[in-house]
């Protein structure tokens, strides 16, 4: 069980920063997975690293009563200077695995398929094969809590799918709070649902009753905000790359806009309006670019 109590938020960047979370009052059920929703910017990643201990609050608590993983997804936490290898080591023995060291190092190079390059600097990887490397740590020590920040969007095809059925093997033995832009994923692995909205965390005891919340106010909103479940499956490689382009214009324009907002003489609603424009912007061109990784990845498998 994990319990939240009166948890308060914000990164201070600018002048008169919002909440990112504010006055969050949960109880995590013991043996129940969650699936977090919420558009960009409403704190889903935050909150699973104040869980995970990896951030702390600017007031309240967090107490928990089980074992939590770090965030699986994230591409950081790893020693750039060290091999793969190393880095695996290491954490293996700062969480006592003891004779299971080497068990565990096995275990990781099998699952994170990234070959010879288990044994490069982790400087020298990209942002999915330190993912891949991070998945395959976490899931190679007894949580009984994992946390997942898109973890079954890393790599192609095949890898999702591999990634996806071990978070299944977990269920029974430990359970989930995941981050996932795939309402499928997300129904498949999760019991309950948080839906984080302007600040606030709402729980629904049904992942589809939380999802549906979340399509009731991004179906009804009028303000051009992205949907976290946006399907662009039907434009074509080309037409991606287009859309891309557009959106990284917008995103270029909304970010200067916010920007030159940050003036004392710029009234605070303003100033909220140009940042919430940016996140907007910021997701929609992120949006596309996981969409060319899967399509190239998806692409490489086939060929």
């Amino acid at each position: 069980m994990i319990e939240i109590r009166h948890l308060f938020k914000r990164y201070h960047n600018h002048q008169d920063s919002d909440w990112v979370l504010k006055d969050i009052n949960l109880m995590i059920p013991e043996g129940i997975s969650v699936g977090l929703l919420g558009r960009n910017g409403a704190g889903k990643s935050t909150l699973l690293r104040l869980i995970a201990g990896m951030d702390t609050p600017e007031r309240g608590e967090i107490i928990r009563y089980a074992r939590v993983s770090w965030p699986i997804g994230l591409s950081g936490g790893f020693q750039n200077s060290m091999t793969g290898r190393q880095n695996v080591k290491f954490v293996a023995r700062v969480h006592g695995a003891g004779l299971d060291v080497q068990r565990i190092i096995d275990d990781v190079e099998a699952f994170a398929e990234i070959g010879s390059a288990f044994d490069d600097p982790i400087r020298t990887y990209s942002s999915g094969m330190r993912a891949r490397l991070n998945f395959g740590l976490s899931l190679a020590f007894d949580f009984d809590v994992y946390l997942s920040d898109e973890a079954t969007a890393v790599g192609d095809r095949a890898f999702r799918a591999k990634a996806t059925k071990a978070f299944k093997d977990k269920i029974g033995e430990a359970c989930l709070i995941m981050v996932s832009h795939s309402e499928g994923i997300l129904r498949d692995l999760c019991q309950s649902g948080i839906y984080l909205k302007d600040g606030q965390a709402l729980w629904y005891d049904d992942i589809d009753d939380a999802i549906k919340a979340y399509h009731a106010d991004t179906d009804s909103s009028h303000d051009n905000q992205p949907e976290a479940f946006e399907d662009l499956a039907s434009l074509s490689l080309q037409q991606l790359h287009t859309l891309r382009l557009e959106r990284k214009q917008a995103f270029e324009k909304a970010r200067q806009e916010m920007e030159a907002a940050q003036k004392p003489d710029i009234p605070t609603s303003e100033r909220k309006a140009y940042g919430s424009a940016f996140r907007v912007a910021r997701e929609q061109w992120h949006t596309v670019i996981m969409a060319i990784q899967k399509r190239q990845a998806d692409k490489e498998t086939d060929t």
